[in-house]
């Protein structure tokens, strides 16, 4: 016992030397290789990458006598200073679990390499799944987050001819209260949340109705018209999208076809309420098929004595719908409609593809009469550069989504009961 203790004390300055002791060779000799490592080549990098991430640069862009371009890039820095403290917080975990296994107090059995590879299979199996979670997710997700507190934008702030600088909260006052921005914001977010609601909603039921339909008893040639209401899915969606766009615009063949009987020409595309009126229709073409397939295998398990029963009881074809049929329904698709709602509070590709965001909006910042959130972030990073407005809008979808999608789900009935009789 006592010289696990000195092995243990010993584990503190040297990580891997009470398992090199006890035996444990290939463990040892690797968490005296990460403090090796740490100590040559990442304490240069940490205190480097801190003093970024705190100073984001001091060196503006300028040439030095030889003629050499010399700067600080502020948002290379910010990078390095992110990763710095994730690689820190990964080593700090790594030296607490050396300590802790080296106050392990039994002994145990010698065993060969292949028993521990066994014994050990989970974490090495997950650990390339938790590196990947931390530097191609959490990474991302924190470089947005701290953007946001800066004022990374054109024309002035773009490195490397120019320094970024942290502005705090100055951000966040700006878009909720300069009128511009304020206005832009709640037209963008209500036009969002309408449109998240009604994609799903109207796909929802339209993909119930063609359900309902193919498996009515008095439908012939079911696999014909199953085949017919599935075959806008099986097509890819872009495709789908950019033929719409055509279909619709003004030269197009619905236009075309209404001035044939003598209506005026449509702007489908072009008229604020008649682009959104569309953007609803193609989405719903797009996404009722889905529900649709979804749908029939769900109707053909609702047990056939529930509809025996309400026979008896003298209900009627609407009554059953309404207390059998779309309740079981919403029961087993109720986590995929909240799935759908925040696909489509998301959905860039839609606008992106058929509208664009348009048409043009003067009294709005970059945005149009169609653009959601997502796509009205497009536009800011992309198109105009205004990389810190873009950010403090994303943390805010990720602040209305992340809540509306926990809660739905905590509360819907197939998540807090196994049966639903």
């Amino acid at each position: 016992m006592e010289d696990k203790k000195k092995y243990a004390w010993l584990s503190y300055i040297i990580m891997g030397s009470a398992q090199i002791m006890k035996g444990e060779y290939i463990k040892g000799i690797f968490l005296l290789l990460v403090e090796i490592l740490t100590i040559v080549f990442g304490i240069p990098y940490f205190s480097h990458g801190l003093w970024g991430i705190w100073t984001l640069g001091v060196t503006k862009f300028h040439f030095n006598e030889q003629g050499v371009a010399v700067f600080d890039h502020s948002i290379f820095l910010m990078l390095q200073g992110i990763i710095s403290i994730l690689l820190i917080l990964i080593i700090i975990a790594i030296y607490v679990y050396n300590v802790r296994d080296a106050y392990k107090a039994k002994e145990e059995k010698k065993t060969t390499l292949r028993d521990k590879i066994d014994r050990n299979f989970h974490w090495i199996f997950i650990t390339p799944g938790l590196l990947s979670l931390v530097f191609l997710i959490l990474l991302p997700i924190v470089f947005t987050i701290l953007i946001a507190f800066t004022d990374y934008s054109a024309p002035y702030h773009l490195p490397p001819r120019n320094l970024v600088r942290w502005v705090g909260l100055q951000n966040f006052k700006e878009i909720f209260g300069l009128k511009i921005w304020n206005k832009t914001l709640s037209g963008v977010f209500i036009w969002t949340v309408t449109w998240a609601v009604l994609a799903t909603v109207t796909s929802f039921f339209v993909g119930l109705m063609w359900a309902l339909i193919v498996n009515s008893s008095g439908v012939k040639i079911k696999k014909l018209w199953r085949t017919i209401f599935i075959i806008p899915y099986a097509v890819p969606g872009l495709i789908s999208m950019l033929i719409m766009r055509l279909i619709f615009s003004g030269q197009g063949p619905i236009n075309d076809f209404l001035e044939h009987i003598g209506l005026e020409r449509l702007g489908w595309l072009t008229d604020p309420y008649l682009a959104k009126f569309t953007l609803v229709l193609i989405n719903m073409w797009l996404g009722a098929p889905y529900f649709m397939a979804l749908m029939t295998s769900i109707l053909t398990n609702i047990p056939k004595d529930l509809y025996e029963s309400s026979d008896i009881d003298g209900a009627t074809a609407f009554q059953k719908l309404r207390h059998i049929t779309i309740p079981m329904v919403l029961y087993s698709t109720m986590p995929l409609l909240i799935s759908s709602f925040a696909f489509n509070f998301n959905n860039f590709m839609l606008i992106y593809a058929v509208t664009g965001g348009g048409p043009v909006n003067p009294n709005y910042r970059y945005a149009g009469h169609t653009d959601l959130l997502i796509s009205w972030i497009y536009k800011m990073t992309l198109n105009q550069q205004q990389y810190h407005m873009a950010s403090v809008v994303t943390i805010m979808i990720f602040l209305i989504i992340a809540p509306i999608v926990a809660f739905s789900f905590t509360r819907s009935k197939s998540f807090r009961e196994e049966d639903l009789i």
